[in-house]
Formats: structure tokens, C-alpha cells, sequence
């Protein structure tokens, strides 16, 4: 696969990951609340994410409450909120810099710079992944921890957006190191490519 190839791929790899980290900031799924015991009312069930809480009733009726103050908020549902944000922000940026520096488009005509912009956009997308799989993962560890905890009455278990963010993070750390691979064999090709048609050298003089 040529290196125009491999760069729609990771477009498509990359609007896959943007499109689960969009999924995890909004969607209230990170936490749901888990039955455990015999004596169970399933008559409601408790939903948290990053910007919210909901109860969802077995009618299907569904009420969200956003959270009153960011000062109320635990450091870590803090740093999540900012961490995810921030990893759409890079990866929105990378496929903008990937497409208008990839070699099927025109934007940039400037071929000894589109490999740059190459590794400059996987390294965003490395970077938007990583930004993503921190929260993540660390929220996961800790709900699992509380379930396992005596002392936390209200058992809650990993969420929809969990998974989801372990996915995109997988995608877009996946799209990074292709891109920061190929980009580098583009490279070298170039340089390759440019002394193969530099013109010989007569080293026979007179």
C-alpha cells in the first residue's frame, strides 16, 4: 500500500476516533448503576458521564440533571472533562493538518514538506489517543475498585462510553503510528527519488 493509501486510511481511522471521543464527552454512560443481591427493585436505573446524571425508569422515561458547580466536582471528573475536550481539539486538528498535507490532495504543493505534515498529524493523533485512554482507563479503575469496596453502598459498574473510549483510543493511537511510520519511509524516499534524477557528475577532465 503506497503512502496516499495508508493516509486515507488513517483519515478514516481518525474521524472513527474523533467521532468515539464526541460519543464519550457527551453521552452521561461513563457509570451505571449495577444490581447485586437478591432483593433487587429494578425499577430505575442510575447513569453517570461527564456533564451529567441521569435516572432512566423501566417506562423508558429518561431525566438528566446537569452537575450544579465544577467546584463540587471530584479532581478526577476535572481532569477527564479537560483531558477529553482537549483530545477531540488535537484530533480534530490532526485530520485538518493530514488532509490538507496528504498526497492525494493539492492543498500543499510543496513536496519535500508533506512528509513533515505527515508526522506532524500522526503525532496529534498519537497524542489524542493517549489523551483519551487516561481518563478513561482511570475512570474505569476506579468505578471497578468501588464495586469491590464495602463501604461504597451505591454499586456502580463500567458504562457504554468505557468501552467506546477504549476503541477510539485503540483507533487513533493505531492511526498515529502508521502515519509516524510511513511518513518517515516517505521521507527517505524523497531524498532517495530526488539524488536518483540528480544529473551525473562527468569526473573526466581534460
Amino acid at each position: 500500500m503506497g503512502s496516499s493509501g495508508v493516509q486515507m486510511v488513517c483519515v478514516a481511522l481518525g474521524v472513527l476516533g474523533l467521532i468515539g471521543t464526541i460519543v464519550c464527552c457527551a453521552i452521561p454512560q461513563w457509570k451505571v448503576s449495577a444490581f447485586v443481591g437478591q432483593n433487587i427493585v429494578t425499577a430505575q436505573t442510575h447513569e453517570e458521564g461527564l456533564w451529567m446524571s441521569c435516572v432512566v425508569q423501566s417506562t423508558g422515561q429518561q431525566q438528566c440533571k446537569v452537575y450544579d458547580s465544577i467546584m463540587n466536582l471530584s479532581t478526577g471528573l476535572q481532569a477527564a472533562r479537560a483531558m477529553t475536550i482537549i483530545s477531540c481539539m488535537v484530533t480534530s486538528l490532526a485530520i485538518l493538518i493530514l488532509f490538507a498535507g496528504s498526497d492525494f490532495t493539492t492543498c500543499v504543493e510543496n513536496e519535500d514538506a508533506k512528509p513533515k505534515i505527515s508526522l506532524a498529524a500522526g503525532i496529534s493523533l498519537l497524542v489524542g489517543g493517549l489523551l483519551l485512554l487516561i481518563p478513561v482507563s482511570w475512570d474505569a479503575n476506579t468505578t471497578i475498585s468501588n464495586f469491590y469496596n464495602t463501604l461504597v453502598p451505591q454499586k456502580m459498574e463500567l458504562g457504554a462510553c468505557i468501552f467506546v473510549g477504549w476503541a477510539a483510543s485503540a483507533v487513533l493511537i493505531l492511526a498515529g503510528g502508521l502515519l509516524m511510520c510511513f511518513s518517515k519511509r516517505g521521507s527517505s524516499g524523497g531524498v532517495a527519488k530526488y539524488r536518483s534524477n540528480a544529473p551525473p557528475t562527468n569526473k573526466n577532465y581534460v
